[in-house]
């Protein structure tokens, strides 16, 4: 059983996940930030003094306000990841297609070495044939 569990645990998926996990909590936290000390008041300013701070918004127990901050949150923390996911396969189809170029490029420099040792093995024995 350790060892299963071993095997499970370095696998390359889980330890990527585990990262994942961990970036996407500490990521979360910034785009909070950012949405309600950067955005909001920005928006603030520009409606002209608005204030939303959904704090102030219940209705006796509930926290209506604080539920729609974290709407609002959820869609700015997607947005970004779906932008940031979005560069890293951006770079990664570049990078692909330069190994597909290098790939190609060492097959043809492959089948010209296996033409030219044909062409001088056939020389070799035409060589031979006259002498």
């Amino acid at each position: 059983m350790w060892n299963e569990f071993k095997q499970f645990a370095i696998k390359g998926n889980v330890i990527d996940l585990a990262v994942g996990v961990i970036i996407g909590g500490a990521f979360g936290k910034i785009v909070t930030s950012l949405v309600k000390d950067v955005i909001m008041p920005l928006i603030s300013l520009i409606i002209g003094g608005v204030d939303f701070d959904f704090t102030k918004l219940h209705i006796g127990p509930l926290n209506y306000g604080l539920f729609l901050q974290s709407i609002i949150d959820f869609f700015i923390i997607a947005f970004s990841i779906f932008l940031f996911i979005k560069l890293i396969f951006h770079f990664k189809k570049k990078e692909e297609a330069v190994k597909e170029e290098v790939k190609a490029n060492r097959t043809e420099e492959l089948l010209a070495e296996i033409r030219d040792l044909l062409k001088e093995e056939k020389d070799f024995f035409r060589k031979d044939e006259t002498s």
